[in-house]
């Protein structure tokens, strides 16, 4: 049976009806993560949760250690992961309240956040013209469907650096290249995900128009706080269907990301290397 991961983002620091709760801390080579994972059964299934922003909401987007989170999901035994985000509107018709499962991504982080576990003595370049997890893309759809939510299928995320949100020309810039939503964090996520053969889909929850928009040319923490208080019992409610309905096994391809992604030499691939990505290369370099 999978385990599978929840990342919680703005606002979700806790689900509700996990049982056996147990928090851990896991070391890894890329330094702490956000918070300690909490493990347990949610709807007879085995999950680990991570407050991506740590409990309080103490870490900056820009200062997340993407890398030691993502490790410490893979450590843990984690195939399946479902990110929860807060975003912003780029579309008329995607409003506030709305839920989108996004399908895309562009970054504008400009590498300002390390977000690749190939970095020192080895070089793996995956496939990511498709950047999520179909199938699980798919069962966050159909759950949040089932429950009548106003979820959308499909949508391009641009991860902008932050912690400020936007200025009206990059809100303006980013609508005149067909975005969707705008983000601060699922990029990395998603990238390092791939990396380490775990499949990843985005719950992206909206909370406001960003400031491209009329009637809502500021955007204030008020009135994200607000919205988001009111997504957040919805996003749970997905969450707990979609784990419920999931299975063990995926019609994708997600976990051999690395199959033929690896070009480096196994012989001049250092020990030390070698060693602390084991759980993630293991298997590719015998």
């Amino acid at each position: 049976m999978s385990i599978i991961g929840i990342i919680g983002g703005s606002g979700l620091y806790k689900i509700e009806g996990i049982k056996n709760v147990k928090e851990v801390s896991v070391n890894t080579p890329f330094g702490k993560p956000s918070d300690k994972f909490i493990l347990g059964e949610l709807e007879g299934k085995e999950v680990v949760f991570l407050p991506r922003h740590g409990i309080g909401h103490r870490i900056s987007p820009s200062c997340i250690n993407y890398r030691a989170n993502i490790f410490g999901m893979k450590k843990l035994g984690v195939e399946k992961i479902i990110s929860v985000s807060a975003c912003g509107s780029l579309k008329e018709e995607l409003k506030p309240l709305d839920f989108v499962v996004v399908d895309q991504f562009v970054d504008r982080t400009n590498q300002a956040r390390p977000m690749s576990f190939f970095s020192e003595g080895i070089v793996a370049h995956i496939e990511f013209s498709h950047p999520v997890c179909p199938h699980l893309s798919k069962l966050i759809y159909d759950s949040g469907k089932g429950l009548n939510m106003s979820i959308y299928p499909k949508g391009t995320y641009i991860n902008m650096e932050g912690p400020a949100f936007s200025t009206l020309a990059e809100s303006k810039l980013y609508r005149s290249w067909g975005m969707e939503i705008i983000g601060m964090t699922n990029f990395a996520e998603a990238k390092l995900a791939r990396e380490a053969g775990i499949c990843y889909a985005t719950l992206a929850a909206i909370t406001d128009y960003d400031c491209w928009h009329p009637q809502h040319e500021s955007v204030t923490l008020e009135m994200i706080i607000n919205n988001l208080n009111k997504n957040i019992e919805n996003s749970k409610r997905i969450l707990s269907l979609v784990i419920k309905n999931i299975s063990g096994e995926a019609p994708c391809r997600c976990s051999e990301a690395l199959k033929y992604a690896i070009v480096t030499d196994r012989k001049v691939i250092p020990a030390k290397v070698k060693k602390e990505l084991s759980i993630i290369i293991g298997k590719y370099i015998k």
